[in-house]
């Protein structure tokens, strides 16, 4: 997979992006992300991405010309562009699976009060949110994606069943989990995980799972 981001901050992705699993994934080659500074298509001697907004109101907005220079000259055939901003699907797991089946992905973070409309009419494939909350910029967004979306890779995470079976993956929270010791502290380890009978211990972790679900997080059920 290819990822290109355009941002103005690029160096909000030094750290995050070259540890864990991402990094493996890029040294593995599975993944190729390159960050991209979208004053580096800007013409004038100032580097100039926004402006103020016709008729008035507060902030400024990104300008088309830089956007459409800069996703024109990345996108490929099979390129799907998403911006991010408030107003954008909620990014969840299932969205993250379809993601992972694209070949080609260039991600254009917000900044300031958000894009000329006319970048959303005919550029953006998608629009996505992380939360109903404001963020200074799309950088952090687009690094939750990011990451959400390296560990769905083939390969990513040496054994690929590893993402089927955990929080969201079914449209519910993980189970309880434990390991050794089986008692600490007066709390002990329940019984079924110890009994080696995977039939129950399977049925056992769907209740559970259930539970957890209807406790913490009902909105996942409706």
């Amino acid at each position: 997979m290819k990822i290109d981001v355009l941002t103005l901050f690029p160096a909000m992705f030094a750290g995050p992006l070259d540890e864990s699993i991402v990094r493996r994934a890029r040294e593995a080659r599975l993944l190729e992300l390159k960050i991209h500074n979208l004053r580096d298509w800007t013409h004038d001697r100032h580097k100039t991405v926004d402006d103020k907004p016709f008729g008035g109101g507060p902030g400024m907005l990104l300008k088309v010309e830089p956007l459409f220079e800069a996703i024109e000259s990345l996108q490929r055939e099979k390129t799907k562009v998403i911006l991010f901003s408030p107003g954008g699907r909620k990014f969840d797991q299932s969205i993250a699976r379809e993601l992972a089946q694209q070949e080609d992905l260039i991600l254009v973070c917000g900044s300031y009060e958000g894009f000329d409309e006319r970048v959303r009419e005919a550029l953006a494939d998608d629009e996505l949110s992380i939360g109903d909350y404001v963020l200074t910029n799309g950088a952090l967004p687009a690094m939750v994606v990011i990451d959400a979306v390296a560990r769905l890779l083939p390969g990513v995470l040496g054994d690929d069943e590893s993402s089927h079976d955990e929080s969201f993956s079914h449209g519910l929270l993980e189970y309880p989990q434990y390991t050794r010791p089986s008692e600490f502290r007066g709390m002990k380890v329940p019984e079924v995980l110890l009994s080696g009978n995977h039939a129950e211990i399977e049925k056992w972790r769907r209740e559970q799972a259930k539970l957890r679900t209807e406790r913490q997080r009902p909105d996942l059920l409706k």
